[in-house]
């Protein structure tokens, strides 16, 4: 029988994990009664082998070692393997005795039609033997994008989520680019409709203790300009998961592309709130979404000579990384890495301290002159 692990981020478990590290306590964010590292690691890169999983289990423990609690996948990442890569790299650790399972905080997401690497069949044969001949997807309910957000679906994947991670309970799921994922096939007001479902689903499976907090990752929606199709307001999303589940719904989180390149989150004025426009991150904080962000290197194009302005007389990794987490509103970057060099080089950043608010928005000032 497959052993499942039970827990989930407490407060006391977080905030034991912060003092175990002996990492500033800087280089951590208090949200949600959690402490959360203000680095996390991605597992989105990688081809769909052995060899990989191995490299991404062995990062992901020489991550959580070296002080980092926030460790993200998603179903398809991988076809399956990198959430079954991140469960190993956790049952191994609590069974070294190294963690206990409510100090990290781990995030999956559903959304996209994805095969499962470990079953050799082709792809569209996997969605008919698993989906649509056990009518858990009809005709009609997979976008030209590759996305499903049928509650059949999502409750389809989140229980493959929890088996593949060997969880009883995710800390966050996220709806996984799903404006992106939708809206060339769906007008806004079915997309708006079929989105509170989702939330429905997602409360529900909180009352089960299946997940503890839901939310969305996404590319465009909340950097976007407010008349672009793919635009959502960040307010209005809250707003929505309240009349499905009231003042302690679990709508908490988002996350968005966010680097010196990609600067939108920080610089763009696009979000309404209570009638003014901010930039996304701001609305986040008035909010109180913890905001997560997605590709830090640019999968690697920041990190020519170059591509960054130079400050803090830091490499470029971890120059790239200081500035997304010294961000206002910024949770944690997550960062792909896969080799164990790799990972000692960027895990050096939990040595320094992020860059106080007032000297961040000066060097902002500087830059953007």
């Amino acid at each position: 029988m497959f052993f499942m692990i039970s827990g989930f981020a407490t407060s006391e478990g977080t905030n034991k994990f912060l003092k175990n590290s002996g990492i500033n306590s800087l280089n951590f964010k208090q949200i949600h009664n959690l402490a959360l590292s203000n680095v996390g690691i991605g597992t989105y890169l990688g081809e769909a082998n052995e060899k990989t999983d191995e490299l991404v289990k062995n990062a992901v423990k020489q991550s959580i070692i070296s002080g980092i609690n926030v460790i993200d996948t998603a179903i398809n990442y991988r076809a399956q393997k990198a959430e079954r890569s991140v469960g190993k790299a956790i049952s191994e650790l609590i069974n070294e005795g190294k963690i206990s399972r409510d100090q990290i905080f781990i995030s999956t997401k559903n959304g996209y039609v994805t095969n499962d690497a470990d079953v050799k069949q082709e792809f569209w044969e996997y969605i008919k033997n698993e989906y649509t001949q056990k009518g858990v997807i009809k005709e009609g309910d997979i976008t030209s994008g590759y996305h499903c957000m049928t509650t059949a679906y999502l409750n389809d994947q989140l229980e493959r989520s929890l088996k593949n991670l060997g969880l009883e309970c995710i800390d966050l799921m996220y709806l996984h680019n799903a404006v992106e994922g939708q809206i060339k096939d769906v007008s806004k007001e079915k997309f708006l409709e079929n989105l509170k479902s989702v939330f429905e689903l997602y409360e529900q499976k909180r009352k089960e203790g299946k997940i503890k907090f839901y939310g969305m990752a996404t590319w465009e929606c909340f950097r976007v300009s407010s008349d672009s199709p793919q635009y959502l307001s960040l307010q209005d999303t809250v707003e929505l998961a309240k009349k499905v589940g009231g003042e302690n719904h679990g709508f908490r989180f988002i996350q968005l592309p966010f680097n010196m390149h990609y600067d939108q989150a920080l610089l763009a004025k696009n979000q309404m709130f209570d009638g003014k426009l901010v930039s996304v991150l701001e609305a986040a904080v008035k909010l109180n979404i913890g905001v997560f962000t997605s590709v830090p290197l640019m999968q690697g194009r920041l990190l020519v000579p170059g591509a960054m302005p130079e400050f803090n007389n830091l490499k470029p990794s971890l120059r790239a990384l200081q500035f997304i987490r010294s961000s206002p509103g910024v949770l944690a970057p997550l960062i792909g890495q896969k080799s164990s060099e790799h990972v000692s080089e960027n895990m050096e950043i939990m040595k320094i301290p992020p860059i106080p608010e007032d000297e961040f928005l000066a060097l902002v000032k500087k830059l953007t002159m």
